[in-house]
């Protein structure tokens, strides 16, 4: 029996700009289960980064609902949230947001630090995950003396370290070239593969052929879901 991570219902989120309102989403309604790859496509100005904020609980809706796991999240304050980011999310960002004064490995540690995870555990737990995406070599290395395409493994490893129930990625290969880009998203392949639910929030239909569900996004409704 399938088991959902994600179902929102009708969910609305407006924005002021100046005097003017902006309709990031229009009642979009959606359920992903367990295991599912999906990638998110649309436009700028469609929507689709305002549903990954909602999807990351990093923002809520204006109304309508939203179950990760299970638990409604759509209300919950910033603490709240924070604590369900930290437990259930992995995120991979296009920027890689990574510490520049830690090292590879402290900087895959640190949401388990926040997690409240013993020292010893929280670095070998971190190594593991290094090792995951192919950068046991460089663990000690920081983000200075790092290539792209490595930063980005380490912001990968730093997603699977709290074993979260949601991988969510937007647009992670945006500043890599596409030789990089390829090793990166065959690292998603097989993260993907080992059981983990991955979205993909990206503009392009390369990486999106990638997934095995693309949604798109236009004027803040769910114009297509297609399997592929």
């Amino acid at each position: 029996m399938s088991e959902e991570i994600i179902k929102i219902e009708a969910v609305r989120k407006t924005y002021r700009v100046g005097a003017v309102e902006v309709r990031a989403l229009d009642g979009a309604s959606l359920t992903i289960e367990k295991n599912e790859y999906v990638a998110i496509m649309g436009p700028s100005g469609s929507g689709k980064s305002t549903l990954m904020n909602i999807l990351g609980c990093l923002d809520t809706p204006d109304s309508g609902r939203y179950l990760l796991c299970g638990e409604d999240v759509s209300n919950m304050d910033d603490d709240a949230q924070a604590a369900v980011r930290n437990r259930q999310i992995g995120f991979v960002f296009q920027s890689f947001a990574l510490m520049p004064r830690l090292s590879a490995l402290e900087n895959v540690a640190l949401p388990l630090l926040y997690a409240g995870v013993s020292r010893s555990q929280r670095l070998s737990r971190a190594r593991k995950a290094l090792e995951t995406v192919g950068l046991g070599e460089r663990m000690d290395h920081d983000p200075g003396e790092l290539s792209g395409g490595q930063k980005q493994r380490v912001a990968l490893a730093r997603a699977l370290v709290t074993s979260p129930s949601l991988i969510l990625a937007d647009e992670p290969t945006g500043n890599l070239d596409s030789a990089t880009s390829e090793e990166i998203m065959a690292l998603f392949d097989k993260v993907h593969a080992e059981g983990n639910t991955v979205i993909l929030v990206t503009h392009s239909e390369q990486i999106a052929a990638h997934a095995r569900r693309v949604i798109c996004i236009r004027d803040g409704k769910i114009e297509s879901d297609i399997r592929q």
